[in-house]
């Protein structure tokens, strides 16, 4: 798996909302992708999938172009938005077994992700009857199911309880020894305990891209060192 994002530049307007952005990502390994409200990191999100045009620069996936590529990268490439659109009206299974239709991939994988990311209780209910921590395995569930090369997760353990954010993570932390994963999220436990890489987006620029050990660096918590390079 390789993914280079090279001078990659997104403008709404006047507004710059990504300014010359690279990043090389060549093993698997759990990226936390941080950054203040407003910084760009769901823009660079949601270009890398190919949902937002690319203006300026080029995104290479597996050494290949995605936007002359688009079709065959999708295919490997797992997105959990922070929104988390659903079907709310059909039922858990019914879903993930359109989705799978969608991949063409056989029934058997629709019950092994449901074992993996713990709903099987849930399987025969329609989604909007779930829980806001079941709708999240749901939409972890169909990110995950074609077994992509790279998955993308914007806030994935947002508005969840304890107990279901450490189910997730555990989840997350599974997935990330065989995928690479990159995980945007404001909650700093949650980069320590799963991240191995920091790359840190402010106002639309890149201020650090290390290893977590050199991001904390001097700083005691990360929280500390994230409000130092932000402020």
């Amino acid at each position: 798996m390789s993914l280079e994002v090279i001078h990659l530049t997104k403008k709404f307007g006047e507004q710059t909302a990504l300014n010359d952005i690279n990043i090389s990502i060549k093993k698997n390994e759990i990226i936390g992708l941080l950054g203040p409200n407003g910084a760009g990191k769901s823009t660079l999100m949601k270009s890398i999938v190919g949902v937002l045009k690319i203006d300026e620069g080029e995104i290479h996936f597996n050494g290949k172009n995605i936007t002359q590529n688009e079709t065959e990268t999708k295919k490997n490439i797992g997105f959990l938005p922070e929104n988390n659109p659903l079907y709310l009206e059909m039922y858990v299974k019914e879903y993930l077994q359109f989705i799978a239709n969608i991949h063409k991939i056989p029934a058997s994988r629709v019950d092994e992700v449901i074992e993996l990311v713990g709903i099987t209780p849930e399987k025969s209910k329609k989604i909007g009857q779930l829980s806001k921590g079941y709708k999240q395995r749901v939409g972890l569930a169909q990110a995950i199911l074609h077994q992509p090369d790279l998955l993308i997760l914007d806030e994935p353990t947002n508005g969840l309880d304890p107990n279901q954010i450490l189910e997730i993570r555990n989840v997350i932390r599974e997935i990330g020894q065989e995928k690479t994963v990159i995980l945007s999220t404001h909650i700093m436990q949650e980069v320590e305990a799963l991240c191995s890489r920091v790359i840190l987006i402010h106002q639309g620029t890149i201020l650090q891209d290390s290893p977590i050990d050199a991001f904390k660096g001097k700083y005691e918590s990360l929280e500390e060192a994230f409000a130092s390079y932000t402020s």
